[in-house]
């Protein structure tokens, strides 16, 4: 029979400054001493709360290793030892058993007794230290609710910059809090920060409430509410001018906005707002933003009020030429608004004209990904369609042939297959067989 070895799992090393070896204490020791739970076990409120729920509730990442079943590596609430020392969630164990196992699952040993002994020391102790996590957690929430409530009540009285300062502790609570988050909407704050929208706002109010609201899940009234001209062109103002991260709000905000039901397209047809996102999406030394930015022009260019605008202030180009860079998200997203801009007449001659758009569409197949490679073979299609014989040339001698057969022999979507076939019809038309098979760099295979 192997002998019986106490297991360190059942023990707590504490270390001292200044270097000196760890001092072990067994869990008898660390209770008494209070060490890990910080204070005394069994406190009259602590009796009350149910662990399951405060494990729950709590979903810590730094519970001590001596709290973790080590089969669920989950926080135990019913700890059992086996023979061997080690200790198990109790359900865990029996699992463990019924599945016709006979030994310890941790060090393999065979169970020379199938007995399982309740560790009520490690029970109460894991007991305790959740116990004042839960309370402190809940204290602390407590004064969160509290001082957002202080402060709503607070917006209702103050103006200038009294205000403007309210807002900022506000906005810092709310961003770190989610008990916060559900304060302000359960106390009709969102109903307040509406209110402080205006043609007179001024944007440091404005940047402090954009900032808040964005944070916020909102209802389709607040939804409604916030979509009326004058906060929207409030919104459209402070996108313009001001900082980086407010910038990214807005866009984040409007995009909510935009994605509600009750939304009218007519809303966001301003020059002002188009300028401002192209803007933000060409500023390379600010990146944050530019995902945020396109984001944004590809919600907003769904919009078909909005896609001859964004011809006339030239995004085509200034989007074909910030291709350059871009990360695969944004890239995507930046090809779909040039996608969804190539749908109208206006938007395929200005693909058309741009220079250096169609190599550019061509050398993305089959790189990014297959939705890239689907946008980008949706503009090389309309394009082609719209002058065959310029534009077609053009492709191929950037190689587009050969790219298309990979495109038809790979494992991609069967519709992407058809549109390739179609396209390499299209080009094949302008050449005789023996050219456009040269063009599709195959002379070596074929011969």
């Amino acid at each position: 029979m192997p002998m019986y070895q106490p297991c360190k799992r059942n023990m707590v090393v504490f270390g001292f400054e200044g270097g000196g070896e760890g001092q072990i204490l067994d869990l008898d020791t660390a209770v008494k001493g209070g060490i890990l739970g910080g204070g005394v076990v069994g406190t009259g409120v602590c009796d009350k709360l149910d662990l399951r729920k405060m494990i729950e509730e709590l979903d810590l990442s730094d519970v001590p290793t001596v709290f973790i079943c080590p089969i669920s590596l989950e926080p135990m609430q019913d700890p059992v030892t086996l023979c061997t020392g080690q200790t198990y969630e109790r359900s865990n164990i029996l699992k463990w058993f019924n599945l016709g196992h006979f030994t310890c699952p941790t060090t393999m040993q065979e169970l020379w007794d199938d007995s399982i002994t309740p560790n009520t020391t490690l029970h109460r102790l894991i007991y305790t230290w959740f116990s004042q996590k839960y309370m402190l957690m809940k204290k602390r929430s407590e004064d969160v609710q509290g001082r957002t409530s202080e402060l709503l009540e607070t917006l209702k009285k103050v103006k200038g910059q009294a205000r403007v300062q309210a807002l900022k502790e506000l906005h810092e609570v709310v961003s770190a809090h989610s008990t916060a988050r559900k304060s302000v909407i359960d106390q009709g704050g969102v109903s307040i920060m509406s209110s402080l929208l205006g043609p007179f706002t001024s944007h440091a109010v404005g940047s402090e409430v954009i900032g808040i609201l964005v944070s916020l899940t909102l209802d389709s009234e607040s939804k409604k509410n916030l979509m009326q001209p004058a906060k929207i062109s409030l919104m459209v103002d402070i996108l313009n001018e001001g900082s980086i991260e407010t910038k990214i709000n807005c866009t984040r905000l409007l995009e909510s906005l935009i994605d509600d039901k009750d939304f009218q397209g007519e809303i966001i047809s301003s020059h002002s707002l188009l300028v401002g996102l192209m803007r933000l999406v060409k500023d390379k030394r600010r990146r944050n933003g530019i995902c945020s930015g396109l984001s944004l022009l590809k919600t907003i260019s769904l919009h078909k009020e909005v896609r001859n605008l964004l011809v006339s202030i030239g995004a085509v180009s200034q989007l074909v030429e910030s291709l350059s860079g871009l990360d695969p998200n944004c890239l995507e997203l930046a090809l779909c608004v040039l996608d969804a801009l190539a749908s109208i007449p206006e938007g395929r001659v200005a693909l058309k004209d741009c220079s250096n758009a169609i190599t550019i569409m061509v050398k993305l197949l089959m790189r990014i990904s297959e939705n890239c490679t689907q946008y980008a073979l949706s503009i090389l299609w309309s394009v082609c369609k719209l002058s065959p014989e310029e534009c077609s040339s053009i492709a191929v001698d950037a190689g587009l042939a050969a790219k298309l057969l990979l495109v038809i022999q790979s494992g991609c979507n069967p519709v992407l297959k058809q549109q390739s076939a179609e396209l390499l019809k299209l080009c094949s038309l302008n050449y005789s067989d023996t050219i456009f098979i040269s063009k599709c760099k195959l002379t070596r295979t074929i011969q």
